[in-house]
């Protein structure tokens, strides 16, 4: 995977979606450099709280922005568009991304076609709330709403609940790695780059196969159910005497193992041998189960349940999650070597080579335009230069 570590990505980017991406693409150790508005800036350093004590390094930030470098530039000025342009051709860039929407791309000189008469094995990517025919404003929940997402998401009876993570903007960055990876190895066989976009609405509604197939093919309503299965049970949340515990039942032969436990034996009866029985019964079946789990510890269900090889999670808070060792062993860092403030980043999706070798250590989250020095300085740029670009707001 060394090869990785020779890709440049110019990325004009704000927000989650393709800060998100990018933070992937850092993991592989490809060459990251953000671009922000030298006035405006990505809106998302300005939220959370201000832990370093200093403008446009606020903790949502932090969240996913380690292994990159920053830039600032205007690419509403000509002046801006031409630095633009030799960054493209100087650093030999190899992947160029971009969540503008797509009204911009020919004003900001940053489309696929302009880009490709610069470098004409170039990769470019637009994210886009809806594809590239649209200027549709979109954020996160605007897409789970759209998509379905909050349809199925919360208690039966109750109102329709977000997700809790932002599932539409890494859901698409994750597609969009996948993109970007296909995209280099068709330039490594034909020698082609590729014009790539990407939508997060058609991103979101990609994950709901479940409830598009069911709902079409059987002419039904499929809506949220909370924490139960539409086709599995004993599958929710039961109450401990210390906490809660998920599990999930997912066959009959593990069904007749859990009653054949002395608390369970209760039961032990015909009409709950199959599935179809249990499901017949679900809301008389999850409260008998609760009546017994709510006698019992978290732990003593949990090694209970592990001896029997059923599945069962106690239900973590996030600090809880962190001292997982299972997780604990896979945390990234990234440390200020200004403030000597640092940040602990949860594991990647797949433990890269290239973290490895850094012993899971990133660099900090750059400041705001912190590398325009030493990248513009390489294009050629003297210290007098970049006061003059500074001073017009170029830079």
């Amino acid at each position: 995977m060394d090869f990785l570590k020779k890709i440049t990505v110019l990325s004009l980017e704000q927000a989650t979606v393709l800060p998100y991406l990018t933070y992937r693409l850092a993991h592989d150790g490809m060459q990251v450099i953000r671009l922000e508005h030298p006035v405006y800036g990505d809106p998302n350093r300005m939220i959370g709280e201000n832990v370093l004590k200093e403008e446009r390094m606020n903790a949502y930030y932090l969240c996913i922005n380690s292994g990159k470098k920053a830039l600032t530039l205007n690419l509403g000025d000509p002046e801006g568009q031409k630095i633009f342009h030799a960054l493209i051709k100087e650093l030999n860039v190899d992947i160029f991304s971009t969540n503008q929407l797509p009204r911009n791309y020919e004003k900001l000189g940053i489309s696929y076609e302009k880009l490709k008469a610069l470098k004409p094995d170039i990769i470019w990517l637009g994210v886009t709330g809806f594809g590239p025919d649209s200027n549709e404003a979109a954020y996160d929940p605007i897409l789970q709403a759209r998509s379905g997402m909050m349809e199925m998401t919360g208690e039966a009876d109750g109102d329709p609940q977000v997700v809790g993570i932002p599932l539409p903007d890494m859901g698409t960055s994750e597609h969009s790695y996948g993109l970007l990876m296909k995209a280099l190895y068709k330039r490594e066989a034909t020698g082609e780059g590729s014009c790539i976009n990407m939508s997060m609405f058609e991103s979101s509604v990609s994950w709901m196969t479940v409830p598009i197939t069911l709902s079409t093919l059987l002419n039904k309503e499929v809506t949220r159910r909370g924490n139960t299965h539409e086709f599995f049970c004993p599958v929710s949340v039961y109450k401990t005497s210390n906490g809660f515990v998920y599990t999930a039942v997912g066959n009959d032969r593990q069904w007749k193992t859990m009653v054949s436990q002395d608390m369970f034996k209760s039961l032990d009866k015909p009409e709950y041998e199959k599935n179809a029985g249990r499901i017949k019964d679900v809301d008389n079946l999850n409260r008998a189960i609760n009546e017994i789990t709510q006698n019992y510890t978290s732990e003593e269900l949990i090694e209970l349940f592990n001896s029997l090889t059923l599945p069962i999670s106690k239900i973590k808070t996030i600090p809880e999650v962190i001292a997982d060792p299972l997780v604990e062993r896979r945390l990234l860092y990234a440390r200020d070597s200004k403030t000597n403030t640092e940040i602990t980043l949860p594991p990647p999706p797949n433990m890269t080579p290239y973290l490895e070798g850094l012993g899971r250590k990133l660099s900090f989250p750059p400041r705001f335009g912190e590398h325009n020095r030493e990248i513009y300085g390489n294009l050629g740029y003297s210290e007098e230069d970049l006061g003059r670009l500074k001073e017009s707001k170029i830079i």
